[in-house]
C-alpha cells in the first residue's frame, strides 16, 4: 500500500478486524449454531460451515477490501499440492499480512 509515496505496512490487528467484520457480514444471515463470535481461533469449515464456494466468495471478498487483485490464494488454499482441509482466522490473517505487505 502505498499513501503519498510512502509505503503503508499492514497491521496485523487491523487485518484482523477487517477479517472479522467481513465474515460477520458473510454469516450474518446464515443460521448458524456458533456461540463466542468470530476470533483468531474460529475456522471457516468446522465453526462457520463454510463450503467450497463461499471460501471462493471470501477470497474475492478479500481482494476487494484490501483492493488487490490476484492474491496468490493458491498458496492459502492447497499444501503440498492438495487443498487444505480447513482454515482459521488467524491462517487467514497470517496469508494475507505476507502478501499485503509484500
Amino acid at each position: 500500500m502505498e499513501t503519498s509515496g510512502v509505503t503503508t505496512l499492514l497491521e496485523r490487528k487491523s487485518i484482523l478486524a477487517d477479517v472479522i467484520r467481513i465474515l460477520e457480514e458473510t454469516t450474518s444471515d446464515w443460521d448458524l449454531d456458533f456461540s463466542g463470535g468470530i476470533t483468531p481461533d474460529t475456522h471457516l469449515i468446522a465453526d462457520l460451515w463454510f463450503e467450497s464456494i463461499d471460501i471462493v466468495e471470501l477470497v474475492v471478498a478479500l481482494e476487494e477490501h484490501f483492493e488487490r487483485r490476484n492474491l496468490p490464494s493458491e498458496k492459502l488454499l492447497m499444501v503440498d499440492g492438495r487443498y487444505v482441509d480447513d482454515l482459521s482466522i488467524t491462517q487467514t490473517v497470517d496469508f494475507l499480512f505476507v502478501h499485503l505487505n509484500a
